[in-house]
């Protein structure tokens, strides 16, 4: 695999934000269920592999799990508080058997209390606001997430699944760090206006999803699913679309191929691309629960895509089957 073993470059989030890894490890799926059963043993040794290639953005919510996702970090993050950028969220919130958004100050606050205390640390380095309720006046809620910069409990503000006016709006209020919106060979919504108002604004970008939840690996379809993955009920692995996307794959397969790298390898170097497209910062966090898919992903920081092949996969994005799932 190409650059598999190479320690990842660094980038810093925003203007002003933490120097990290340009590539982070989404932990959504750790000790959550939602991808299938995990190994523990082999899930803490990716964080510390991770650690090793140089990824040092680690990203998690509350909402994962109700907590445990942060709760199964805990071990991990006070080991090495000093090495790492922890980022989590509040607003997804799960009551009576629904789930819905919260971005009340009095929700803000007590969630941030929440994470510190599942997570083990005093300070949490990136606090996003996981989705938006256009009920609440961004004044209010981003106003008291100033508050928790200012007592010292938060180190940067992060805002998630926003619109590029919603992202103005809020930056003018209080320096947004960095953005986090899905992203990807078969999600492109974002280069329209989000992406070009980040880079306006000196405003990191942290692609979530940038496998399309695995399916840019070429490993993944409805019918090799686990029981239970919540990737079944979502429309790109749907049994109808399966060819259409496949057929996607297998050019970026082909294309991988004469580099001697993976399908996700090229997947997200072709984003690491974008950062010099869009003139931002990019820092992508793929998600794995194994050391060997880790350092797979690592390799595609460090693959430079030539102008022809970028070419071959510009036209992908917009042939993808399926709308793409917002709920995490």
């Amino acid at each position: 695999m190409a650059g598999s073993m190479e320690r990842i470059p660094q980038a810093r989030l925003g203007s002003l934000g933490p120097i990290v890894g340009a590539q982070g490890l989404g932990c959504m799926a750790m000790a959550t269920g939602y991808y299938g059963a995990q190994d523990d043993a082999e899930t803490y040794a990716t964080l510390d592999r991770a650690l090793e290639l140089g990824v040092t953005l680690f990203d998690t919510a509350d909402a994962y799990g109700d907590g445990r996702n942060e709760e199964f970090l805990s071990p991990f993050v006070r080991a090495n508080r000093q090495r790492i950028t922890i980022a989590t969220k509040f607003g997804i919130v799960h009551r009576g058997g629904s789930v819905g958004i919260d971005n009340s100050p009095a929700h803000i606050r007590a969630a941030v209390e929440g994470s510190l205390r599942r997570l083990g640390t005093d300070v949490i380095d990136l606090y996003y606001m996981h989705r938006r309720d256009p009920a609440v006046p961004l004044a209010e809620s981003i106003g008291a997430m100033g508050d928790l910069v200012a007592a010292g409990k938060i180190r940067h503000i992060g805002l998630s699944e926003v619109t590029a006016g919603e992202l103005r709006e809020a930056h003018a209020i209080h320096t947004i760090t960095a953005l986090q919106t899905e992203w990807s060979l078969f999600s492109r919504e974002a280069e329209a206006e989000i992406v070009p108002a980040a880079a306006e604004l000196g405003i990191g970008f942290v692609p979530y999803s940038p496998l399309g939840r695995g399916q840019l690996t070429g490993r993944h379809d409805a019918g090799v699913l686990a029981a239970g993955d919540v990737r079944q009920t979502m429309a790109r692995f749907a049994a109808e679309n399966h060819a259409a996307n496949s057929a996607l794959l297998a050019t970026i397969t082909m294309l991988a191929a004469t580099r001697n790298a993976t399908p996700a390898q090229v997947a997200l170097a072709w984003l690491h691309h974008q950062a010099t497209v869009f003139g931002l910062a990019v820092v992508p966090i793929p998600g794995t629960r194994r050391p060997a898919r880790l350092e797979e992903n690592a390799g595609g920081a460090s693959l430079a895509l030539t102008g022809e092949e970028i070419a071959v996969l510009s036209g992908i994005g917009e042939k993808v089957q399926g709308g793409r799932d917002r709920r995490l």
